[in-house]
């Protein structure tokens, strides 16, 4: 198949970010996140939109949520740019959902599915480089010296938003929010409930497969 549109969705800590970057390198799309799309359109010209700033520079800068009209917006373009996509982090609710069916035809819907007590392990485990920011687990990818940073020796912390507490709050935002989302699209013939609780290779392995089947 040629230029696939693919949905990636799940919970933090599923894996949607580096099963997103198998398949932009796999099947040459772009990978596609709100984050990113929000940095490389940040002086697009929403004056027309009644917002509060007229560029999402200004929210950013001022460090502001941007609005879902702008959020929406900036993800069209993107899209409307790529050829062939993987899109990651949006939607994050029904409106946005909505939204997305207007601006594109989606051929795979990919779900990853990860128990709650797993996705707190994984998140919980992880430990940043306060130096360098290298990532690393505690448990699935530990450094060489405990609490040390083998890429240049710096301390490994644990991230404010990593902590049990947090990471249980993360996970009710997305149930309550994101995961209505994941309902919506299960009778789209391209959907496609993926078990993101085995190795990350044989996580590929199925959304592979998925998208060798879904994609025309």
């Amino acid at each position: 198949m040629s230029n696939p549109r693919i949905l990636i969705l799940g919970p933090p800590g599923a894996g949607k970010g580096t099963q997103s970057v198998n398949l932009a390198d796999t099947y040459g799309v772009e990978h596609i996140t709100t984050g990113d799309a929000l940095r490389a359109n940040k002086d697009m010209d929403i004056s027309d939109m009644d917002t509060e700033y007229d560029t999402p520079r200004e929210y950013m800068e001022a460090g502001d949520l941007v609005p879902d009209a702008v959020v929406n917006a900036i993800v069209d373009e993107a899209l409307s740019q790529a050829d062939g996509f993987v899109l990651d982090g949006y939607p994050r609710n029904l409106e946005q959902a909505e939204e997305l069916e207007g601006m594109t035809d989606l051929d795979v819907i990919l779900s990853l599915d990860v128990s709650r007590e797993e996705l707190v392990d994984r998140l919980t485990g992880r430990r940043v480089c306060d130096d360098c920011g290298a990532n690393y687990h505690v448990e699935f990818s530990p450094p060489e010296a405990e609490g040390v940073c083998d890429e240049c020796g710096g301390d490994l912390i644990q991230r404010e938003d990593d902590n049990e507490e947090s990471v249980r709050n993360r996970l009710d935002v997305f149930d309550e929010n994101t995961a209505p989302v994941i309902a919506h699209y299960e009778d789209h013939e391209g959907f496609v409930a993926i078990d993101g609780e085995q190795t990350p290779d044989e996580v590929w392995d199925d959304i592979e497969n998925a998208v060798d089947e879904h994609a025309e």
